[in-house]
């Protein structure tokens, strides 16, 4: 698709998102200030509400008594409490990641205002991650025969061990899910040149796998100032995200991407650092799609 038939990036997000965990993570509630921001901005973006999954979409990639356990909140969530603010909002956060990929199929590109994913396995959770709305997400629309391969491209500071849980537990996905994690390896401040290495390297892996849909965890925690990060600089965080955002584009692969991880905090306790490397994820977006 033409960049000029875009005039708007599509953005996920409702209220329903958020919830008001006790929690070191701001994940969530951090939907509702990213979307703030955005709104308070001149970015060319574009408010969608959100479907809820069903228990079925869930299920595809979840143990069913984990599903019921977590929704009844008989069952701890990633958050370690059985909160039903929180339980009532994973729905909503999962649904923004399989809403915002099927847009991606017929939009480049388009975002979710979520995190807390690749730490759930099929029937755990912790780090913040309850269900996987990455595998949710990419599960469904294989199933649906919209996609017949899916690279899942995390860029969070974290492994995604509960991505590789899925991937090793359910029959058939490890073939058509090329799953690319950063954290893996690149771990400390002198490793930023081999990890924007990789991802230039993503394009000639794309070119040879050939995936239907990319979906981006552009995490913010891999920023050198954030208490669980320390790789990469803000302007390399933005290079990190055009690098990405430009193969996509060159090879006209469709994309969404969600929020992912971030810590950082002010004297005040705010994550005002946080939300600015979101908004620069944006703004890369629009220099790559918008701009002539």
């Amino acid at each position: 698709m033409a960049a000029s038939h875009l005039n708007r990036i599509p953005v996920i997000y409702s209220p329903h998102l958020v919830a008001q965990a006790i929690s070191y993570s701001p994940s969530s509630y951090k939907p509702k200030l990213v979307a703030e921001a955005l709104a308070a901005s001149t970015l060319p973006v574009r408010f969608v509400e959100p479907c809820p999954v069903s228990v079925e979409d869930l299920s595809r990639v979840h143990s069913p008594a984990f599903v019921k356990g977590i929704l009844s909140c008989d069952l701890f969530n990633g958050f370690g409490d059985q909160e039903p603010e929180v339980a009532k909002s994973l729905p909503y956060t999962c649904g923004a990641m399989l809403d915002a990929a099927r847009m991606a199929t017929a939009e480049l590109p388009a975002a979710a205002l979520c995190s807390g994913f690749h730490h759930a396995g099929y029937g755990s959770c912790h780090g913040f991650c309850t269900f996987n709305g990455l595998m949710v997400a990419a599960a469904a629309l294989l199933a649906e025969g919209h996609v017949s391969h899916v690279a899942i491209v995390d860029a969070d500071m974290h492994v995604g061990d509960g991505t590789d849980d899925i991937l090793g537990l359910i029959d058939g996905l490890e073939e058509r899910i090329q799953h690319i994690s950063l954290g893996r390896e690149h771990r400390a401040r002198h490793h930023a040149q081999a990890y924007l290495e990789t991802m230039r390297g993503l394009g000639q892996a794309f070119r040879e796998s050939r995936p239907d849909l990319i979906l981006y965890q552009a995490g913010a925690d891999p920023h050198v100032n954030d208490p669980l990060g320390g790789v990469l600089t803000s302007e390399e965080l933005r290079e990190r995200d055009r690098i990405l955002f430009q193969i996509a584009h060159d090879q006209g692969i469709p994309m969404a991407w969600n929020l992912a991880g971030g810590y950082q905090r002010t004297e005040a306790g705010g994550i005002d650092p946080v939300v600015a490397i979101h908004l620069a994820t944006f703004e890369e977006a629009v220099q790559v799609y918008l701009t002539a």
